[in-house]
């Protein structure tokens, strides 16, 4: 597994860095840490831009040096440019497997992990994403718990087995999570508007809970699988799908919030687009995009 850690020398960033060490990786995994470094005319001064140079190169160093005294595969490069274009074309350049990074920058120096830029990382990356936010409290850490978010498609598979291929901590929970969402032909909808109690609503309302129950069924087959510690939940709750993921994440106090690429459906549906970079954004905890690396 080959996975890139974009870093700044924001908090948020040594808090990215944190996480990841503190938990196992699969046998070979090496990492791959960058820090960009915007252009020299955007800063007021030479000086400024050479600090800035300085500062990216040294943060650089400092986590590669963490990365292997725990005996991981680590290497380290400050690169000049956009930082969206860097992180994203040097994804592809080596074939990463995930791209991690902090949940947002907060220093003048490469300001790489905020708004429109890790929206872009979560949007196009040609690999997995995560955003990482810290979970230590206290300096205590109780078991990770991770949400697996899941509507029965290729997408939510491939997020359940991605979970299924990779060591976790000790005694870590994994809570399957699905919504039952009503899908009603356009048709239907706007030429017969169905009543609440009517047969066809009752039809769909029976369809769309098979469909979670399906889903968490094959989930959950996935993860026990391999040993992994599953439970199940179903909501029908009457709200957006990133609501619900986001209200049971809180309530349930999950570290990690794992999601399919895209679902059942073409359009931003429950793992779709604008639902998965909302719920990147907006999550307490950290979260995981997953999908199929580009070929």
């Amino acid at each position: 597994m080959k996975i890139l850690l974009a870093i700044d020398t924001s908090a948020a960033s040594e808090a990215a860095l944190d996480e990841i060490l503190a938990r196992p990786w699969p046998p070979g995994a090496s990492f791959e840490v960058i820090s960009v470094i915007e252009p020299s005319h955007l800063w007021s001064t030479t000086e400024v831009a050479q600090e800035s140079a300085r500062q990216a190169e040294e943060v650089v160093r400092s986590a590669v040096k963490r990365l292997q005294s725990t005996d991981q595969q680590a290497a380290g490069f400050a690169l000049p440019g956009d930082p969206k274009t860097v992180i994203l074309d040097r994804a592809k350049a080596i074939a990463a497997d995930f791209i991690v990074v902090g949940s947002h920058g907060v220093s003048t120096v490469a300001r790489f992990l905020m708004g429109n830029v890790a929206a872009a990382v979560l949007r196009y990356a040609p690999c997995s994403v995560e955003i990482v936010r810290s979970r230590a409290k206290a300096g205590v850490r109780r078991p990770l718990k991770v949400l697996l978010a899941t509507d029965g498609s290729a997408g939510s598979e491939e997020a359940a087995r991605s979970i299924a291929t990779r060591p976790w901590p000790a005694s870590t929970e994994i809570r399957v999570l699905s919504a039952v969402e009503l899908i009603l032909p356009a048709t239907r909808v706007f030429l017969e508007p169905p009543l609440v109690n009517s047969p066809f609503i009752e039809t769909a309302r029976a369809e769309a809970m098979k469909r979670s129950q399906d889903a968490i069924a094959q989930t959950i087959q996935i993860l026990c699988g391999v040993g992994l510690n599953a439970t199940e939940s179903i909501s029908v709750l009457l709200d957006s799908p990133k609501a619900i993921i986001l209200d049971d994440a809180a309530k349930w106090g999950a570290d990690l919030i794992v999601l399919g690429s895209h679902g059942r459906q073409g359009v931003d549906r429950f793992l779709l687009g604008s639902v998965s970079e909302s719920v990147a954004m907006h999550a307490a905890c950290s979260v995981e995009l997953i999908r199929a690396k580009a070929s």
